[in-house]
C-alpha cells in the first residue's frame, strides 16, 4: 500500500463515492426515528446474516410483544427466541441489560438525538456489546447523525482504496471517512449501503473480482497487485 493520507486524498474520494453511486446508487434516505428498535435489531445481527438476524427479531418480538417483557423475562426464554441468530447465549442478557438502561435512564429518540454526536457515542458504547460500529449505525440510521458506521466490508474496501489508513480501529477509520463525507446524513448513509454492496458483489475479502471493479484507477490495492513487481 502507498503511504497514507494521499494529497489527492479529498478529490480521489469524490471520485471514489461518484463511481459508487453511478454504479449501486442512488441510496434514498429516511430515518426511522426508533433507535431502541436499532440497537436491538443491530445486536442481533452481530456474528449472523441479514436472513438470521431478521428471523431473530422476528421471533423476539413474537415471544415478547414489548420491551419490558424482554427485560422482564427470563434469560433463558430470550436466548431462546433470538437461538436462530447465533450466541442468542450471549446477546439476550446484553439486550435486556441494553433495553433495562434505555429505560431506567429514560433515553428517547428524543433524548439521544438531542446529544451531540461524540456525546451519544460515548452514551452508547458505554453499554456491554455496544461497540463503535454499533453506535454509529443507531445514530445514522434511527436518528440521521452524521456519523459513518463501519463495518468490515467498509473497512476492506476503504482501505485497499487507500482512503483510511491500515491497521487502525474503527474509531479513527469512521472519523476519517465522516470528515471526507461531510455532515450530510443522506450522503453517508449513501456511502455507507453503496460501499457494503462493493465488498459484497467485487472487493471481496479473498479472492476480489478485481478485473471487473470500476475503481481500479482509484485503487492503491489494485495498483500493488497488478504491478509486474508483485507477479
Amino acid at each position: 500500500m502507498s503511504a497514507w493520507p494521499p494529497d489527492d486524498l479529498p478529490e480521489r474520494f469524490d471520485d471514489i463515492v461518484g463511481i459508487l453511486e453511478m454504479r449501486y446508487g442512488p441510496r434514498p434516505f429516511t430515518p426511522n426515528g426508533d433507535p431502541t428498535r436499532t440497537l436491538v435489531r443491530t445486536i442481533l445481527s452481530q456474528s449472523t446474516n441479514d436472513r438470521n438476524s431478521s428471523a431473530a427479531f422476528a421471533a423476539l418480538s413474537d415471544a415478547f410483544p414489548t420491551w419490558t417483557e424482554v427485560i422482564e423475562a427470563p434469560v433463558s426464554e430470550v436466548a431462546a427466541a433470538i437461538q436462530i441468530g447465533g450466541l442468542a447465549n450471549q446477546k439476550a442478557p446484553r439486550l435486556q441489560q441494553v433495553l433495562r438502561t434505555m429505560r431506567d435512564e429514560e433515553v428517547t429518540a428524543a433524548t439521544l438525538g438531542a446529544m451531540p454526536v461524540d456525546t451519544a457515542m460515548v452514551w452508547l458504547t458505554s453499554m456491554e456489546g455496544v461497540g463503535p460500529k454499533t453506535a454509529a449505525l443507531v445514530l445514522l440510521f434511527a436518528l440521521g447523525k452524521p456519523v459513518m458506521p463501519v463495518d468490515t466490508h467498509i473497512a476492506r474496501v476503504m482501505t485497499r482504496l487507500g482512503m483510511v489508513p491500515d491497521r487502525t480501529g474503527t474509531v479513527t477509520k469512521q472519523r476519517i471517512l465522516t470528515n471526507l463525507i461531510g455532515d450530510d446524513a443522506a450522503s453517508i448513509y449513501a456511502v455507507h449501503v453503496e460501499t457494503i454492496d462493493h465488498g459484497r458483489t467485487i472487493c471481496h475479502a479473498r479472492r476480489p473480482l478485481c478485473a471487473a471493479c470500476p475503481l481500479q484507477d482509484l485503487c492503491d490495492y489494485y495498483t500493488q497487485v497488478s504491478s509486474p513487481w508483485a507477479r
